[in-house]
């Protein structure tokens, strides 16, 4: 034989001493380093691969590598042969690590918007943050995928048998917090090194440090920061002041449209719930 065919269609000089370290780096991983024992495992495979392709034929370095495989299972030297399959799996991950972490393939797709995942999230433009945010969405989607779950879960994600939302955050999915904690202690709480604000005394104030919570917090969730009993928990701030209705709606005006501006990652708007509550909680009576 002359050539292999590696796994990108080229050709490559066949070298048998390739297939020889491969196997004395499996034997080294079992705590083993015979030398002739690994030059005779890759004697043999060479033999199969010339009987079964001949002088002129091109095998795959998958058939190559499965050759070997079979060859020392069948010399009886099972841990080896598990050494180098765990080594495949790694080359294996490495390789597509590697293709999926080029850079200027995934500015390309998304410039050219060939990728779906480009339009998965509506909430996010197409502009320069929305490059940033699919390129960190790429690389921390690739990790998921080759580092957290099992190969047969990667599988059926990429071949479109299922698939799995939100990989692109390394975090929680949606958080619900406690608006009166906030309101009682302030934000943010014992966090060093950021603004601080006291507690608030006055409807418009608690409204922008419940905005702020819910920003500075979106930007560690991949959904929803939510916030319940919000209603109830305003009111004493309405009666302290005496606000009337006209008041009270122009404050609720200007915090829905700063809760609606463009400022999370990837210049989207934070994803947020609120519940209301219309009668007094139960548990508030």
């Amino acid at each position: 034989m002359k050539y292999v065919r590696k796994r990108d269609g080229q050709l490559q000089e066949w070298d048998q001493g390739r297939i020889a370290t491969a196997i004395t780096q499996a034997f080294k991983a079992t705590g083993d380093d015979d030398g002739r024992i690994s030059q005779k495992l890759s004697d043999e495979v060479a033999h199969v691969l010339l009987e079964r392709f001949g002088e002129d034929g091109v095998p795959t370095v998958e058939e190559i590598q499965d050759l070997v495989e079979n060859t020392i299972m069948a010399a009886g030297y099972y841990e080896v042969a598990r050494a180098y399959i765990l080594y495949r799996a790694k080359q294996t991950e490495k390789r597509e690590l590697a293709f999926r972490l080029t850079t200027g393939d995934i500015i390309n797709d998304y410039i050219g918007r060939s990728d779906w995942m480009v339009n998965e999230n509506a909430n996010i433009d197409y502009s320069v943050q929305g490059l940033n945010l699919y390129i960190i969405a790429k690389t921390i989607s690739t990790f998921w995928l080759n580092r957290v779950y099992p190969s047969k879960v990667r599988r059926g994600h990429n071949s479109g048998d299922f698939h799995i939302h939100d990989l692109s955050m390394f975090g929680p999915y949606c958080v619900g917090w406690d608006l009166q904690e906030i309101l009682l202690e302030g934000f943010p709480r014992g966090v060093e090194g950021k603004t601080t604000s006291n507690p608030p005394k006055h409807l418009r104030v608690a409204l922008k440090q419940s905005m702020n919570y819910m920003f500075t917090l979106s930007l560690e969730a991949a959904g929803a920061q939510a916030f319940s009993n919000f209603d109830t928990l305003l009111a004493p701030y309405i009666a302290r002041d005496h606000l009337t209705y006209d008041e009270v709606k122009q404050d609720i005006q200007e915090w829905m449209f700063d809760m609606n501006v463009g400022t999370r990652s990837g210049g989207q708007t934070p994803f947020t719930n609120i519940t209301i509550d219309r009668t007094v909680p139960k548990f508030m009576k």
